[in-house]
């Protein structure tokens, strides 16, 4: 369930990247790699900076140091037109679905191909449909988001993240709120949208069902330290890490499989 090419030249490669807030250092010296196909876990205890990686990620924050490529591009350094053209390519699912709740779900998920795209307001809706039936919502185009559940939320939230095929996919918190199984069926589907569509994606949690069961690689980001103190498969780093750290967070409570 979790393969992964790591063959090749990386799709995201950070380099020495530091994040701050004035004179506050949240995090330094972050180097890893992200390679196409996988499902890249960060991962670290709360107020350590994980989604704020994300938001440096999708050029939401400028790094206080360090640059971030996308193959061979420096996103960093790139002028607005070639970022925007770069994030085009990006898809991206917050914490909560950040769907417009005075939107249906269609016009929700046809938000993102109105602005980039061509198409004709008929050929956005059926766009729309098809992204809703790819994650398990055929039918529920017309509906609010008060009108279903959150784990429902969260799948039509990661439909308008899929919009316009992106290559990549940052999700943050996937599993916050949701049940269990809400939970792993979400999982199951992030896994499929991987395989079916060739996106490699780039997750924030804290939830070691998630972690163990989709996670191809990983970081773990430390508060304390304020840097990067570990990276690997997560299910490596459980069994093998000699970090005390990453042991206790990758172990807490009953073992997981």
């Amino acid at each position: 369930m979790t393969s992964a090419s790591n063959n090749g030249a990386p799709i995201i490669s950070v380099e020495n990247l530091t994040m701050s807030f004035g004179d506050f250092v949240l995090q330094r010296d972050l180097t890893f790699e992200v390679h196409a196909g996988d499902i890249f876990v960060v991962m670290g205890g709360s107020g350590c900076g994980k989604s704020t990686l994300m938001r440096h990620l999708v050029g939401l924050l400028e790094p206080a140091a360090g640059r971030i490529l996308y193959g061979d591009r420096d996103f960093t350094a790139a002028s607005t037109k070639d970022r925007d053209a770069m994030l085009r390519r990006f898809g991206v699912l917050y914490q909560g679905g950040a769907l417009w709740s005075s939107m249906t779900l269609a016009e929700n998920i046809g938000l993102p191909l109105g602005e980039f795209t061509d198409l004709s307001p008929e050929t956005i809706r059926e766009v729309a449909a098809v992204k809703l039936a790819l994650v398990g919502l055929s039918g529920f185009e017309d509906y609010y988001p008060s009108d279903i559940s959150g784990g429902m939320r969260k799948r039509a939230g990661l439909a308008r993240a899929m919009a316009l095929d992106p290559y990549i996919l940052f999700i943050d918190e996937p599993s916050a709120g949701l049940d269990p199984i809400s939970s792993r069926l979400l999982d199951e589907l992030i896994v499929e949208l991987r395989d079916s569509l060739n996106t490699t994606i780039v997750m924030v949690t804290h939830e070691l069902p998630s972690i163990f069961a989709i996670g191809t690689n990983s970081i773990f980001l430390d508060a304390e330290s304020r840097t990067m103190i570990a990276s690997g498969p997560p299910t490596e780093l459980r069994d093998h890490s000699d970090n005390p750290t990453v042991r206790r967070f990758l172990n807490r409570g009953a073992a997981h499989g």
